[in-house]
C-alpha cells in the first residue's frame, strides 16, 4: 500500500498543475482588467493603473505570472489582493470557519444517510422503504437555497429554537441549521445509495452462507452487511467533501457566515484574482489528498482490495 500511496502522490504533481494552470488562465483572461474594476464608473489614470499593474505583475505574460506563482506558492505565499492584504490571511479566517460547517455537515450527512439508508435497506419492498425513497426524492427536488430558506423560517423565525444568523462561527449550535441544509441533498442521495446497496447484498451468497453458520443477526449486518455496502457510500461522501468547502456560497449567504464560500464570492464580484486562484488552488489539494485517502479506505473496508 505504501507504494500504491507514493504513485499516487507522484501522479497529484501534474494533475494539480494542469489543474491550477487551467484556473489561473480562467481567472486571469476572462474577467477582464481587475485594475479597472477598483475604479468602478470612474475614468482612471492611465498612469496609475500603469503603475499598480507594474506593482502586482500584472503587466507580464499570463505565463510568466503562473510561473512566479507556482514559486511564490512553493514558499506559502499566495500572493496579495489588490487592497494589499495577504491572501493567505484571508484563507486563514475563512477556512476555519467552512472546516467546522463542513465537518458538522458531513456528520449530518452520515449519520442520517446512512442510517435511513440501512433502515429502508432492511425492510426493502415495505412501507418503511417506501417512505425513504419518498422523503429522499422529495429533498433530491428541492432547491438547496429553498431549503434554507424554508428552514430558517420555521426553526429561526417562527419557532425561534435557532439564530437566523451566525453570530460567532465557533459555536456549533449556531452553525447547525446551516450545516443541516447544506447536508440535505447529500443525505437524501446517501440514503438511497446505502438502502441499494443493503438491499443488494441481502442477496449475496456470503450473506446466506453467514445465515447458515448461524451468526449472530447483529453480527451479520454489523460487520459483514455494513462493511461492503460502506464502499460506494465512502466513495460519494468522500468526493462530497470538496462539493461542501466549494459549494457553500448559497448557505453562507443565506446564514451569513464569513468562511470561504462567503470570500469566494466577493472575490469573483470584485474580480479579486489572486484571492479567487488561492482558494481553488487549495480546494483542488484538499480534493486530491481526499481521493487518495479515499481508495486506500477501501482496503479497511474489504480485505480482499490490495495494490499492486
Amino acid at each position: 500500500m505504501g507504494r500504491y500511496a507514493a504513485r499516487r502522490l507522484l501522479q497529484m504533481i501534474p494533475i494539480f498543475i494542469g489543474t491550477t494552470l487551467l484556473i489561473f488562465l480562467m481567472v486571469h483572461i476572462l474577467p477582464g482588467d481587475p485594475v479597472r474594476a477598483i475604479y468602478g464608473d470612474k475614468a482612471p489614470d492611465p498612469a496609475q493603473i500603469a503603475q499598480i499593474k507594474r506593482e502586482y505583475g500584472f503587466d507580464k505574460p499570463v505565463l510568466e505570472q503562473y510561473f512566479h506563482y507556482m514559486l511564490n506558492l512553493l514558499k506559502g505565499d499566495f500572493g496579495s489582493n489588490l487592497a494589499g492584504r495577504p491572501v493567505a490571511d484571508l484563507m486563514a479566517e475563512a477556512f476555519p470557519v467552512t472546516l467546522r460547517l463542513t465537518l458538522l455537515a458531513i456528520t449530518i450527512e452520515i449519520i442520517i444517510g446512512v442510517g435511513l439508508g440501512a433502515w429502508a435497506g432492511l425492510r426493502a419492498g415495505k412501507a418503511a422503504d417506501t417512505g425513504v425513497l419518498v422523503f429522499t426524492l422529495t429533498v433530491i427536488s428541492i432547491p438547496v437555497f429553498v431549503l434554507g430558506f424554508i428552514a430558517r423560517f420555521i426553526f429561526a423565525d417562527e419557532l425561534g429554537w435557532l439564530p437566523p444568523n451566525v453570530q460567532d462561527s465557533t459555536d456549533y449550535s449556531q452553525l447547525f441549521l446551516p450545516a443541516f441544509v447544506l447536508a440535505m441533498l447529500s443525505m437524501a442521495y446517501v440514503a438511497r445509495l446505502t438502502r441499494t446497496t443493503f438491499a443488494e447484498n441481502l442477496r449475496a451468497d456470503y450473506m446466506r452462507t453467514a445465515l447458515a453458520k448461524g451468526l449472530p443477526r447483529r453480527r451479520i449486518i454489523g460487520v459483514h452487511l455494513l462493511r461492503n455496502s460502506l464502499i460506494p457510500v465512502v466513495t460519494f461522501v468522500g468526493t462530497d467533501v470538496g462539493g461542501f468547502i466549494g459549494g457553500a456560497v448559497i448557505t453562507e449567504g443565506i446564514f451569513n457566515i464569513q468562511g470561504v464560500g462567503n470570500l469566494l464570492y466577493r472575490a469573483i464580484q470584485t474580480s479579486e484574482g489572486s484571492t479567487v486562484t488561492g482558494v481553488v488552488t487549495v480546494l483542488v489539494l484538499v480534493i486530491l489528498l481526499i481521493n487518495l485517502l479515499i481508495d486506500l479506505l477501501y482496503a479497511v473496508l474489504d480485505p480482499r482490495i490490495r495494490y499492486a
